[in-house]
C-alpha cells in the first residue's frame, strides 16, 4: 500500500450529509428478512446435493460431472454477475435488484425439472447463479447503511446465517419433499411430461422459493451513508477506475483477504457438498435420515458459529483491534484443523458424524466477519463493487472448484467411489493451511487500509 495520502477531489464535499440509523428494531428486523431472502437462495442452491445419486443415475454423470453441477455451472455467472449487480447496487434501489434476482432463481430451480441431460440441468444451475449474483452484493451495501460500525459484525452474521438456516432448511425440506414423492405415482404435467422424483423436487421447491418476496414490501430501501455529492447536490458514483485505483493502493490487503477467505470457502463448499454424498455412500445412512441428522448440526453449529464470530469480532474492535475480522478467521482456520483431519478417515459413522458438526462451527465462525472485513476498508460509494470483487474471488475458488476438486481427485487420483473421503480430507486441509498463512500475512496491510480509508474520507 502507498504510503502517501490521497488527494482531495475539488468537485465534491466531504459530507453531504450522514443520515441517522434506522431504530435497533426496526434494523434488526430488516437484516432478518435479508437472512430470510439468503435462506430461500441457500435452499435453491444446495438442494442438488441431496439429489446426487438419482441425478447420477438417471443421466449417468460421473464424479466430476456431479462436481461440475455442484459447484461450477452455479459459480461461473454467479460470480462473473457480481460485478455489473454490485456497480448497480452503488447506484440505484437495491430493493428492486433483490427482488428480480430471488423471482429469477426460483423460476431456474423449478425449471431444473426439465433437465434432462447434463448439458441442461447445467444450464438451470447457471441460471440459478445468475438469479442469486443480485443477492449478497446489494444486502452488503444495505446493511452497512443500516448499521452503525460497531454492531456490523453481528448484522452480518445475522444475515451470513442464512447460509446454514438454508443449508440446514433444504435438508429438511428436501429430505421430506424426496419422501413424499418417492411414495407417489410418477408425475406428469402439461408441456413437461412425465417427471422423475428427483425432477418433481426441483419445481415444488423453486415454487416455495417464490412466496418470501412479499416481505420485500414490508422494508425500506435505506438511506446512504458517508456518500459523496457534487456541488449540484447529486450523489458522485465512483468510477470502475476510482474502484481500481483504490484496491491498487490496498493491494496486499485485499490479496490476503481475499485469497484466505476464498481458501476457506474452497474448502467449505468443496469439503461440505460432498458431505451428504459421503455418508451415504461410504458410511450407508440413507438420505432421508441423513438429511435429518445434517440439519440438526448444521443450523446449530453453524449459526452458533457465524454468531460468536460476530461477537468475537465486535468485542475485539472495541477494544482496538481494527485487524479484528482477520484474526477471527486466522483463529477459526486453526481451530478446524483438529477435526477436519479425522472425520473424513474414521470408520465410526457417528464419529465421523460428531467430528463434522464440530467442524462446521469453525468453518462457520469467520463469514461474518469476512463480509464486514470489506466495508470498513472501502468508502460508501464503492461498497457494492468492492463486495463483489470478494463474491467473485470466493465463490469461483470456492463454490466453482471446490466440489470439483474433490470428483476429480476421487475419478482421477483414487480411483474409486469409497475413496471421497481422503479426496475431502486433501481439500479440506490443504485449504485451511493456504488460509492460514494468508491471515497471519494479512493482518498488518489490513490496519494500515483501515487508517487509510479514514484518511482518505477526510480529504474527500
Amino acid at each position: 500500500m502507498q504510503s502517501s495520502d490521497p488527494d482531495p477531489n475539488a468537485d465534491t464535499q466531504s459530507s453531504s450529509s450522514s443520515p441517522e440509523y434506522p431504530s435497533e428494531g426496526y434494523s434488526w428486523y430488516f437484516v432478518t428478512v435479508l437472512m430470510i431472502f439468503y435462506v430461500v437462495s441457500f435452499l435453491d442452491r444446495q438442494l442438488i446435493g441431496l439429489l446426487i445419486a438419482p441425478i447420477k443415475e438417471d443421466l449417468d454423470l460421473s464424479d466430476t460431472q456431479i462436481g461440475m453441477l455442484l459447484g461450477f455451472a452455479f459459480a461461473f455467472l454467479y460470480a462473473i454477475l457480481g460485478f455489473p449487480l454490485g456497480r448497480l447496487a452503488d447506484r440505484v434501489n437495491r430493493k428492486y435488484i433483490i427482488g428480480i434476482g430471488m423471482f429469477f432463481w426460483s423460476i431456474m430451480t423449478a425449471g431444473t425439472a426439465l433437465a434432462r441431460s447434463f448439458f441442461s440441468i447445467f444450464l438451470f444451475r447457471m441460471g440459478v447463479g445468475v438469479g442469486e449474483a443480485s443477492l449478497s452484493p446489494a444486502a452488503y451495501s444495505m446493511i452497512t447503511d443500516t448499521f452503525p460500525p460497531d454492531k456490523l459484525g453481528r448484522a452480518f452474521s445475522v444475515y451470513s446465517a442464512g447460509i446454514y438456516f438454508g443449508a440446514g432448511f433444504s435438508l429438511l425440506v428436501g429430505g421430506q419433499v424426496i419422501v413424499w414423492v418417492s411414495n407417489m405415482d410418477p408425475v406428469s404435467l402439461p408441456l413437461m411430461g412425465e417427471l422423475r422424483p428427483w425432477q418433481t423436487v426441483f419445481l415444488i421447491v423453486g415454487i416455495i422459493g417464490m412466496f418470501p418476496l412479499v416481505l420485500l414490501a414490508t422494508i425500506k430501501e435505506p438511506k446512504r451513508h458517508g456518500v459523496k455529492v457534487h456541488d449540484s447536490g447529486k450523489p458522485k458514483q465512483a468510477s470502475v477506475g476510482e474502484v481500481a485505483a483504490y484496491i491498487g493502493k490496498n493491494w496486499k490487503t485485499f490479496f490476503f483477504h481475499h485469497m484466505g477467505f476464498a481458501a476457506l470457502a474452497f474448502s467449505s463448499y468443496g469439503v461440505g457438498n460432498w458431505g451428504v454424498e459421503f455418508m451415504r455412500r461410504v458410511h450407508g445412512w440413507d438420505v432421508p435420515f441423513i438429511s435429518r441428522v445434517f440439519a440438526l448440526h448444521v443450523i446449530v453449529c453453524g449459526v452458533a458459529g457465524i454468531f460468536i464470530g460476530g461477537y468475537l469480532m465486535d468485542y475485539l474492535s472495541k477494544k482496538g483491534y481494527t485487524d479484528s475480522a482477520i484474526r477471527v478467521g486466522l483463529l477459526a482456520s486453526i481451530l478446524w484443523i483438529p477435526t477436519g483431519i479425522f472425520y473424513p478417515i474414521v470408520a465410526n459413522p457417528w464419529l465421523a458424524w460428531s467430528l463434522m458438526a464440530v467442524s462446521f462451527f469453525f468453518v462457520a465462525f469467520p463469514i461474518g466477519a469476512a463480509a464486514a472485513a470489506v466495508q470498513k476498508i472501502v468508502p460508501n460509494d464503492m461498497r457494492g463493487q468492492a463486495s463483489a470483487l470478494y463474491l467473485f474471488t470466493a465463490n469461483l475458488i470456492g463454490l466453482g472448484i471446490g466440489p470439483v476438486a474433490v470428483g476429480l481427485l476421487t475419478d482421477r487420483v483414487f480411483h474409486d467411489e469409497m475413496k471421497l473421503g481422503y479426496s475431502m480430507l486433501i481439500v479440506g486441509v490443504g485449504a485451511h493451511i493456504l488460509a492460514i498463512v494468508s491471515f497471519s500475512l494479512g493482518m498488518k496491510p489490513f490496519r494500515e487500509s483501515v487508517a487509510y480509508l479514514k484518511k482518505y474520507n477526510e480529504n474527500h
